[in-house]
């Protein structure tokens, strides 16, 4: 069963995805042709730290993964779906970028994600960023008290197919809160998990959409971090944290 946060926990929450949000923001505004990727996280760790807080992805040690990660960002260029490591890539004119960050105020946790356009995007890039915000907007706004995170999985899937896109398998949100992922899994899909989750006021979950281009199926790159597409084509992520509230669901990582 998923905690229930007190309006003192959400508040706390609430200041974490303001950090995240303000972090976003910067980075977004950065992402120019030309800027090499340790620049941006350079500039993510700076504005957390300004701002009072503590990098949520920095040193971040799972069990899966080889070594911990060397950033405060998740940066995920083109055929990277999610988990790219900040680098000395430069980004180029028609890049597609997915934005990770999470941050730590005061022991609270807060995680979202946007994907951007460096200059010039194409016509499919921009459907497949407008698809992936269209199906978190979806599974944020099923986020209610009495659904279940199979309604969440249901409405997120629905976009997806609509306009014809891959979801990325086996990943998707989770729960949020003192730690940056807690259970359960938060899935893109429906599955029979699922729907044995259901959501109280109170609960508070990242939702996130990953959609590809092409097929859905993937690898992971030699870094033991990036997912990268197997046909190369291109893909998206977006991201919110968010509190199911009596009042309906409210995003906790917006400015």
């Amino acid at each position: 069963m998923l905690p229930l946060r007190s309006t003192a926990e959400l508040d706390a929450m609430r200041e974490a995805g303001r950090v995240v949000a303000l972090t976003l923001a910067a980075v977004r505004e950065a992402a120019v042709p030309g800027a090499r990727l340790r620049d941006l996280d350079e500039l993510a760790q700076t504005t957390i730290r300004e701002a009072g807080a503590l990098p949520s992805f920095l040193g971040y040690a799972p069990s899966w993964a080889p070594t911990p990660f060397n950033g405060a960002l998740c940066l995920s260029p083109n055929e990277v779906v999610v988990h790219g490591r900040p680098t000395g890539r430069r980004l180029k004119d028609g890049d597609l970028l997915s934005i990770d960050c999470g941050a730590i105020a005061d022991g609270w946790h807060g995680d979202a994600a946007v994907t951007v356009h460096v200059g010039g995007p194409s016509e499919e890039d921009r459907r497949l960023v407008r698809a992936t915000e269209e199906a978190l907007a979806a599974g944020i706004a099923a986020a209610v008290p009495g659904a279940t995170l199979l309604d969440v999985a249901t409405a997120v899937d629905a976009v997806a197919r609509r306009h014809g896109f891959a979801h990325l398998p086996d990943h998707g949100g989770h729960g949020i809160g003192r730690s940056m992922h807690e259970a359960p899994f938060v899935p893109n899909q429906p599955t029979q998990d699922a729907r044995h989750h259901r959501l109280r006021a109170g609960n508070t979950i990242a939702i996130e959409p990953m959609l590809h281009a092409g097929t859905e199926r993937y690898r992971t790159a030699g870094d033991g971090w990036s997912i990268v597409t197997l046909d190369k084509r291109r893909a998206s992520h977006s991201e919110h944290t968010v509190a199911v509230t009596d009042d309906g669901p409210v995003v906790l990582t917006r400015p």
